[in-house]
């Protein structure tokens, strides 16, 4: 008897899958994708050009000669807009392909059917369809060519051509009978689902293939026809995306609103009463005489502290109510994505790449490989019934009756979601974290123990909180203590909260007065003054976007799809249009630069509203609403108009962009901005005449670890400037060609290399002379005898872990992409790994002032250097001022300032 013949994207997901099917299936992996538009060409038929693909070129005709007819037949057709294959891609079996395909084929020929079931998305689609056509339509599709050197020897001779009797025949390759091949989905991969899905097969949906071919030949036009430009204007090997471009964009633009933003003086006033009966409890000023209030000064603040110090302070008002936080919905993908890393500190690609392995399946002892989550790429919060009679099962078992709620939760998703599709959820609720444990690494073990955390919140009561509000009278002034007491977890008892707010989603952040409790008071009860505190605060700069962030925000503004929100991330760091430091996203001058060029030239194309419409469209088509040549011909005729502009007024960093400024050695030229293979720099327009050149490249305190430093020759004593070579940059003497002196700089910074300092220990491996060193994070212990001794150890700060309390702060540091990116300095514990510890502060062994904590920390932000108490419920801050002219007696202390 025959079998079956299913094929699926992966051997993770053959094998788990062929578990359940049994012996009468075979089930083999295509491995991703088989086809593809062409690596060398842009495979797409484009109104304007030849049909061979070729762009229409004028010709001027000889003067007296006619074209023959046979040169007339040579000549490609001319393509139009209103042609009826017009975008129509060439598709090719993918270089490598062909001995995948010929398995499946030769599986396909004795298989009584061949089931399709790629995943349950756009890419699963056209996956199944691409494999449809390559089984029945054989002869229509060849392999791609792999990619051959453009180089060739010398003496290599050309191959002569083969006799077509010496070719040996070519195999006849049979078709598969189109009626006997199915597609087939499943959310999840349990046996109940996949013999549901075998049981009603389906035809390959093509709305869905028609919408992932619009998007492909969309991005392909863009890629193809917007990056050479790049290539002609700034340098090669530079790409544009249709939504990458976008979201670099608004990486560019909040940080131009960064540089842009001037921060605003203001000023808390903070009261601590007595009302008799601990505790003391603290309020805020809220309002003076009935309206809302600003203190925008230190003479404003001091004007109130003086005239409510005075007052007589009674409580006008006591308010208490109950106050219901309800469960979040299960993950969609995009919340999965901004959890994981808000709770883990995963990237979005990390995210994905391990939630891809839980739905594929994973080894788990006797029972072999079992998949633990359902298809993780989605945008519904819709669940099965039969999920949540398992999760209601389950609540009152493991947590009590009086966590379940009488009827289940529902979630309404949003207005395009697909809602055949589920929200990433267990596959089996009943398979607790600790259940799976021992068979799954940390990493997959948190993620797995979040979606399941999740979605048994999802189903659970709300927590009960009683919130008390006092407001008490201060003369005209009014303030304000919130007291926030939780009454029932509800739940919290599953998925607890981030202990920081700025790691909370939007419906997790609570009101003021979270956790604090207020002593019993009545209206009209006179309260004692025990001290009062003006702080000073400055309004601050939208901070840079994470990655959960970045991801709420394409997400919003309806960029791109929740499947796509990783793969656009990581190309822009890949393509070094940005970089991460401390987990958030700034732009490069690269990526600055080329962000303003592209969306200066291309208006439209590049626009926010522009591409989230486009995003519609393509749901659209999915819906069978809308051709899909319509919505890239609409596309088109917008992007063609902008691509000629372009070709021609786009600035050139290659040519010299003006600045308007003279230059500063020959006083006649005007200064270029360019750009070479070590960065962008400005040069005389006189050169060569004129060799002025100053680098671009930006250097900050973050670069150095602090204040950058000025070198001098140790021959001469003149300055050392940086300079560029045929390996990179180095430091030499201004004294030049006198002097020659030059030096090494600490890999991927601009600091210049220290000798080594001989200290009075052995190397307790090896007994050589132990060494001070200098790296690019700071200073540390080596062994003399590096490279063949390798022993290193930190230099400690002297200041005790706060987690641990054993081990003491060391310096850290760790390099962007591949070694090139802005280094990161951090503090960790010297006990690591066994202790996590970590503080992008460096720690300074001063007492904290108002909770006493054993050490403070110094920040760098925007507003200047703060120094700060990392203790969780301390919110002491001081900013520190630069050094001036030393204060006159008469003149009041600088106040205490408050955390911003």
């Amino acid at each position: 008897m025959a079998r079956s013949l299913v094929i699926v994207e992966s051997p993770a997901k053959a094998k788990t899958i062929n578990k359940y099917l049994g012996r009468n299936f075979t089930v083999k992996a295509s491995i991703g994708h088989v086809m593809d538009l062409p690596k060398k060409t842009i495979g797409i038929r484009l109104p304007g050009e030849e049909e061979g693909g070729k762009k229409k070129k004028k010709r001027k005709a000889k003067k007296g000669s006619k074209k023959t007819k046979a040169q007339e037949n040579l000549a490609g057709k001319i393509i139009e807009l209103d042609d009826e294959k017009i975008f129509e891609p060439t598709l090719q079996i993918i270089a490598g392909k062909g001995k995948v395909i010929n398995d499946l084929r030769k599986s396909a020929l004795t298989a009584d059917a061949v089931y399709l079931a790629g995943d349950p998305d756009r890419e699963g689609e056209a996956i199944s369809a691409h494999l449809a056509m390559v089984l029945s339509k054989p002869s229509k599709f060849i392999e791609q060519e792999p990619s051959v050197s453009r180089f060739k020897k010398k003496d290599a001779k050309p191959e002569e051509p083969a006799k077509e009797e010496d070719a040996a025949p070519k195999k006849e390759v049979v078709a598969i009978d189109p009626k006997k091949i199915f597609r087939v989905t499943f959310n999840e991969i349990t046996p109940k689902a996949i013999r549901a899905a075998f049981d009603k097969p389906r035809q390959v949906d093509t709305n869905l293939v028609d919408a992932q071919q619009a998007r492909r030949v969309l991005d392909r036009i863009v890629g193809y026809k917007v990056s050479p430009i790049l290539w002609n204007k700034v340098r090669r090997g530079l790409s544009a995306g249709r939504v990458q471009t976008v979201a670099l964009r608004l990486i560019v633009e909040r940080e131009q609103q960064i540089r842009a933003f001037i921060p605003q003086e203001y000023w808390t006033i903070h009261a601590m009463l007595d009302a008799g009966q601990p505790p003391l409890f603290e309020a805020k000023l809220f309002k003076h005489k009935g309206e809302d209030i600003e203190v925008k000064n230190q003479e404003a603040a001091d004007k109130i502290v003086g005239a409510v110090s005075k007052a007589k302070w009674q409580v006008a008002s006591v308010a208490q109510k109950e106050k219901k936080r309800n469960p979040p919905p299960p993950f969609t993908t995009s919340k999965l994505q901004q959890a994981a890393y808000n709770r883990l500190r995963y990237t979005a690609k990390r995210t994905m790449s391990l939630a891809q392995k839980l739905y594929e399946g994973v080894e788990l002892g006797d029972e072999g490989s079992v998949a633990l989550i359902t298809y993780m790429r989605t945008d519904s919060v819709h669940v099965s019934n039969d999920a949540l009679i398992q999760v209601r099962e389950l609540i009152p078992e493991r947590f009590g009756s009086n966590y379940l709620p009488e009827k289940p939760n529902y979630y309404k998703s949003k207005k395009d979601a697909q809602e055949a599709h589920e929200a990433v959820r267990p596959t089996d609720a009943m398979r607790a974290p600790e259940d799976v444990r021992k068979y799954l690494d940390e990493d997959l073990f948190k993620l797995y123990q979040l979606i399941w955390q999740r979605f048994v919140a999802s189903q659970m009561l709300p927590a009960i909180f009683d919130q008390t509000t006092i407001d008490i009278s201060a003369g005209d002034y009014t303030f304000r203590a919130t007291g926030t007491v939780q009454k029932f977890d509800g739940y919290l008892r599953v998925y607890q909260l981030p202990a920081s707010i700025a790691d909370r989603e939007d419906d997790e952040k609570d009101d003021e007065g979270e956790g604090r409790a207020l002593p019993q008071v009545a209206e009209g009860q006179t309260l004692r003054l025990d001290k009062i505190r003006p702080d000073q605060h400055f309004t601050e700069p939208p901070p840079r976007f994470n990655d959960a962030t970045l991801v709420k925000e394409l997400e919003e503004d309806g960029i791109g799809r929740p499947s796509t929100y990783a793969s656009i991330i990581s190309t822009l760091v890949e393509r070094e249009y940005v970089t991460k430091n401390q987990g958030r996203f700034s732009p490069t001058m690269l990526g600055e630069r080329v962000s303003v060029l592209l969306v200066k030239s291309f208006e439209d194309i590049f626009d926010v509203t522009f591409t989230a419409r486009l995003e519609e469209e393509l749901d659209e088509i999915e819906e069978g609403k809308l051709p899909w040549r319509e919505a890239v011909k609409e596309f088109w005729e917008k992007f063609v108009i902008d691509l000629d502009k372009a070709d021609d007024e786009m600035l050139s960093y290659k040519a010299g962009i003006p600045t308007g400024k003279k230059c500063e050695k020959c006083g006649q030229g005007e200064l270029l901005e360019r750009i070479s293979r070590h960065g962008f720099f400005l040069g005389c327009s006189r050169y060569p005449d004129c060799d002025f050149i100053q680098d671009l490249s930006p250097e900050t305190p973050e670069e150095t670890g602090g204040e950058p430093k000025t070198e001098y020759c140790d021959n001469c004593g003149k300055e050392m400037a940086i300079k560029r070579g045929r390996f990179g940059t180095f430091l030499a003497c201004t004294g030049f060609p006198d002097c020659r002196t030059t030096r090494r700089l600490v890999q991927g910074t601009r600091i210049a290399h220290q000798p080594d300092e001989p200290l009075n220990e052995k190397c307790t491996l090896c007994g050589n002379g132990l060494v001070k060193k200098h790296g690019r994070f700071g200073e540390f212990i080596g062994c003399s005898g590096y490279p063949k001794c390798k022993y290193t150890r930190p230099i400690t700060l002297g200041i005790k872990c706060p987690k641990c309390n054993e081990g003491e702060f060391v310096r850290r540091g760790s390099a962007g992409k591949g070694g090139r990116g802005r280094p990161r300095v951090f503090y960790g514990c010297s006990r690591y790994p066994d202790c996590d510890f970590t503080s992008p502060h460096m720690p300074i062994a001063e007492p904290c002032p108002k909770c006493g904590a054993p050490f403070i920390v110094e920040k760098r932000t925007k507003i200047g250097t703060v120094h700060s108490c990392l203790k969780e419920g301390c919110d002491w801050e001081k900013i520190v001022l630069e050094a001036q002219p030393q204060a006159q007696p008469e003149e009041a202390p600088v106040p205490v300032a408050a955390k911003s």
